[in-house]
């Protein structure tokens, strides 16, 4: 295994095997995140493709602190942008549109003007207030609202029922709420 320091010298290098590593250690990864919005296979695979080719433009200048998280935003992202571009007229049954269910009441999606420009106010806050957030309760929201992992594999990693996931998912979307009522962001 490669260090994320070591591989990202050598994409600064223009070092092309770092994109075979990147895909050894990050790419079933990669993939996952992917499945789990776009809900196919094959394009699940175009996403980790694309991903690989925005880490290659993007190192150099960037220099990411955690090369993994890293990663996983570009592919999050990636796969985002796929599953709007699929789905415009229709609503697909992937696991993204669960959680996009979820979260629509406490968070709005940017569809006008201004909504876009308070995005980044709103991304600021978020980020805050996942810091104040007890590790394991941090990492079942990430799961399932960053990565789109289902109940039963959030459950499953976190050695809890299915009940409790929900509830903790619950109670931290309640405190999201109360949190974005106080910043004046809701």
């Amino acid at each position: 295994m490669i260090s994320e320091s070591r591989i990202i010298s050598m994409l600064q290098a223009r070092d092309e095997s770092a994109l075979r590593v990147i895909s050894e250690q990050y790419g079933k990864l990669c993939y996952q995140i992917a499945f789990r919005i776009v809900g196919n296979r094959e394009d699940a695979e175009e996403c980790v493709s694309d991903m690989l080719a925005a880490v290659w433009n993007a190192i150099p200048p960037d220099y990411p602190e955690n090369l993994r998280a890293y990663l996983a935003a570009i592919v999050r992202r990636i796969a985002v942008n796929r599953y709007k571009q699929a789905h415009r007229r229709k609503r697909g049954s992937t696991v993204y549109t669960a959680t996009l269910d979820e979260l629509a009441e406490i968070i709005h999606s940017p569809d006008r003007v201004e909504q876009q420009i308070e995005q980044h106010e709103l991304t600021e806050a978020l980020t805050a207030w996942l810091r104040t957030l007890p590790p394991k309760t941090c990492r079942i929201f990430m799961q399932r609202y960053f990565l789109s992992e289902t109940l039963q594999a959030i459950a499953a990693q976190n050695n809890m029922g299915i009940g409790a996931v929900k509830m903790s998912l619950l109670r931290t979307r309640n405190k999201l709420k109360d949190y974005l009522r106080k910043e004046g962001l809701l």
